[in-house]
């Protein structure tokens, strides 16, 4: 009998990790760090594709802009020079301003379509290549990432982050291009026209520009609690819809909507502060512009009057001067919507930024040829220690041999390290320090494909997605014949209910599996995990789900599954471990038996004691 240290109690393990509200935890506050710049970095490499077809809209733009903007110069030289002709009988002039007028006209409405339908497809292209990062990254990371950061903020990053960006590139960009060609080219064009009224049109920008950093700077911080609080109000909403069973149960509808309702105010609050931000500067900008209007139409009428300026030239830079400040409030709907999509942008980069727990290998290798006809592989822990990133060990050093072909069972109370190890063996998570090693080869310097046909895992929550009966089973083997498929429910004890369902093994299970029972969903998960074959079967706690008839069928079948097979079986009860060639009993971290079933129940150890406390129960 040996005695290995393993592990703390699981109950220890989350306090470990330092998580939970007002622990300063970036995951609790939804505030994933990024490198400095990534956020810049990730909307450059969403364009990257894109230059040709950018450069291309932006210079149709600049063409309708041109088109409108020529328009008060056409008035100009109608005033000036076309009415003196007209009176004069010359009607040239002003039908060739008409028809000019008209003609930029209809050219501005052309390319205004050009540039919207070219910016469109660009749009849609950039937020189809995020939305696939997205999802991409999140499957990519480490078990320990997706137990710290919710499904539902990952839903929120995926869709109102990214509706945020599509904000942005499809009116947001548009409008920051319109305003900067209105500015750039009327105030050439008043500076042209004269030089004094050019010069007061440049001197308001100081003004603007000093209200554009005052809204941008509270603008940010307002809407990254914007995109924090709508996650909630989403994280919520999944959490009590994928829950609603026992929120029925428990009668916890009254306290979800307390809980429901303080989010939703939370979010109407961020909502309400942007809006406020928003209309502090259009009043401001208001007022800077209209007072250098005012000043301007004033002091231009004047020199009229003593004929320093012509009537056409005050009429055209009124008419400027009016488009030139027309487009602040355009510019108010800009920065709108580039601090919003700024605050997701740098939610979604924080996500990206982040790195798997257990990274592919760069360079895979593969498994050794099995010796001979026997399905198992030899499965060491190598001086293994295990604790989170965010501090706190969970498993102190210890080394591990289970020779191919045994079957081992660990059992142990509650939070006594079992799941730990299984987990290790899974490589769902990669030890601190040490190896676990597969007929001799590292689990990290396996490719995942390669892992995956060598080590299956079976946990007490059967997760079936939606889709067919024979869809589900064939997860690991999507290449599987219908044969193979119910060659492996029958193995298993689950060909009859499946054939029993309204379109046997094409029946559609639907969300989560919900229409059949946790017992079926749990048979239905280990038939899935006898087709893939693996070298090394883990059941975690697989049996717990299963009435007493299903308990028995699936013992039944073990007996042929794990021939010759590795198996690890974490168990709570005891039934199951009459399978097993060797029993590991864990207690508070360690291992504190070890030996044959056989030999362990006829000593006076704690596995006999927890044998004959399950033999009473049967008895009573």
């Amino acid at each position: 009998m040996t005695e290995t240290t393993l592990a703390r109690p699981e109950g220890e393990e989350e306090r470990a990790g330092g998580s939970g509200p007002g622990s300063g935890d970036p995951f609790d506050r939804d505030d994933l760090p990024a490198p400095r710049g990534a956020t810049g970095a990730l909307l450059r490499s969403l364009l990257a594709g894109h230059r040709f077809r950018v450069a291309v809209a932006a210079l149709v733009l600049l063409g309708k802009e041109a088109a409108v903007q020529a328009g008060p110069l056409l008035v100009a030289y109608a005033i000036d020079r076309g009415v003196p002709a007209f009176r004069a009988g010359d009607h040239g002039p002003l039908v060739a301003v008409a028809v000019g007028y008209l003609l930029c006209a209809g050219g501005a409405g052309a390319l205004q379509y050009g540039f919207v339908r070219g910016a469109a497809r660009i749009n849609q292209d950039v937020l189809l290549d995020l939305r696939g990062r997205i999802f991409r990254h999140a499957q990519v990371l480490s078990v320990d990432f997706h137990e710290r950061y919710t499904s539902g903020r990952l839903i929120s990053r995926s869709t109102t982050d990214v509706e945020s960006l599509r904000e942005l590139l499809s009116e947001g960009l548009q409008e920051l291009i319109g305003v900067v060609l209105s500015f750039v080219s009327i105030t050439l064009v008043l500076l042209w026209l004269d030089l004094g009224i050019g010069a007061v049109a440049v001197a308001s920008f100081g003004p603007l520009y000093l209200l554009v950093r005052l809204y941008r700077r509270r603008a940010g911080a307002v809407y990254a609690e914007r995109s924090t609080a709508i996650a909630g109000v989403i994280v919520k909403f999944a959490e009590t819809m994928n829950g609603i069973r026992p929120v029925r149960a428990f009668r916890r509808e009254r306290a979800n909507d307390a809980e429901f309702a303080g989010l939703n105010h939370r979010h109407e609050r961020s909502n309400g502060d942007a809006l406020l931000e928003m209309a502090r500067y259009v009043v401001g900008s208001r007022l800077v512009a209209n007072t250098a209007v005012a000043g301007m139409c004033l002091w231009g009428a004047y020199r009229v009057a003593e004929g320093s300026l012509e009537l056409g030239v005050l009429a055209a830079a009124v008419l400027y001067v009016r488009r030139l400040y027309d487009p602040i409030d355009r510019l108010g709907m800009f920065l709108n919507s580039y601090e919003s999509a700024a605050a997701s942008l740098t939610k979604i980069a924080g996500l990206l930024a982040q790195e798997p727990g257990v990274p592919e290998t760069t360079a895979p290798r593969e498994l050794p040829e099995r010796a001979g006809a026997a399905p198992g592989r030899e499965v060491v822990f190598d001086g293994v220690r295990f604790a989170y990133r965010t501090g706190g060990e969970v498993l102190p050093r210890f080394s591990l041999r289970i020779p191919a072909g045994q079957t081992v069972a660990v059992v142990g109370a509650t939070g006594a390290g079992k799941s730990t190890l299984a987990k290790l063996l899974a490589r769902f998570y990669d030890p601190t320090e040490g190896r676990v090693l597969l007929d001799g080869v590292d689990l990290r310097d396996l490719a995942t494909p390669e892992l995956r046909r060598g080590v299956v895992m079976v946990t007490q929550e059967a997760f079936l997605f939606s889709g067919t009966v024979a869809e589900n089973i064939a997860i690991g083997r999507p290449d599987a014949t219908r044969e193979e498929i119910e060659r492996a429910a029958k193995a298993i004890g689950a060909h009859e209910f499946i054939a029993g369902l309204p379109d046997g093994y094409d029946t559609d299970v639907r969300k989560r599996g919900g229409r059949i029972s946790a017992g079926q969903r749990q048979l239905v998960a280990f038939a899935r995990a006898l087709l893939a074959d693996p070298a090394v079967l883990i059941l975690d706690e697989a049996t717990s789900s299963l009435d007493v008839p299903g308990e028995r069928a699936v013992q039944h079948a073990m007996d042929t599954v794990l021939a010759g097979r590795t198996a690890v079986v974490i168990a709570h009860r005891l039934s199951t471990v009459e399978v097993a060639d060797r029993v590991l009993v864990m207690e508070a971290g360690r291992v504190v038996e070890d030996g044959a079933p056989a030999e362990l129940v006829g000593g006076e150890g704690r596995y006999a004691g927890l044998h004959r406390a399950w033999r009473d129960s049967l008895a009573g």
